[in-house]
């Protein structure tokens, strides 16, 4: 009746075999989890990195995307660039670290999860490669970019 991934392997636990201060998930949760902060990433990716730009794509309020922002870049994730209009004050661009990069495909993930489950399939974008032109998505691959299914996944744990 289930799909889930320890119903399939028959693998039924009582804890995780990870304590939560140690797991990855938890730590990147921590940084990068809340509403805000994964909008304010999207927003990064699409390249709109300017404050006012930001605040008003996503209509978030002032002090909540400053608190945002200075976490990201506190934490690496994003760095602030200087940037100047004519006859105005010295303004920040927000941009993504090589480490905020390296979350792209958690962003794209989420996007296509909610375009699959939640839109039905309404995307309103589709990324292409830029050479070949097909369409690309995010999976779980073998090193020889095999497709995974999670039911093929062992977890082996490190010691």
């Amino acid at each position: 009746m289930s799909n889930s991934l320890y119903m399939k392997n028959k693998n039924i636990r009582k804890n995780s075999p990870v304590p939560l201060k140690e797991c990855g998930v938890f730590s990147a949760a921590d940084l990068v989890g809340d509403k805000w902060t994964l909008l304010i990433l999207r927003e990064a990716f699409y390249g709109i990195v300017r404050f006012d730009d930001i605040r008003v794509d996503l209509n978030i309020p002032r002090s909540v995307l400053t608190n945002r922002l200075k976490k990201l870049v506190a934490n690496n994730i994003m760095y602030r660039e200087p940037y100047r209009e004519d006859n105005s004050r010295t303004r920040y661009l927000y941009m993504l670290t090589p480490q905020g990069a390296s979350l792209a495909p958690v962003i794209i993930a989420l996007m296509q999860w909610g375009d699959h489950y939640i839109k039905k399939g309404n995307s309103p974008l589709t990324l292409l490669h830029k050479e070949s032109g097909e369409q690309l998505k995010v999976a779980i691959v073998r090193e020889n970019a095999e497709d995974v299914s999670l039911t093929d996944i062992s977890i082996n744990i490190n010691e």
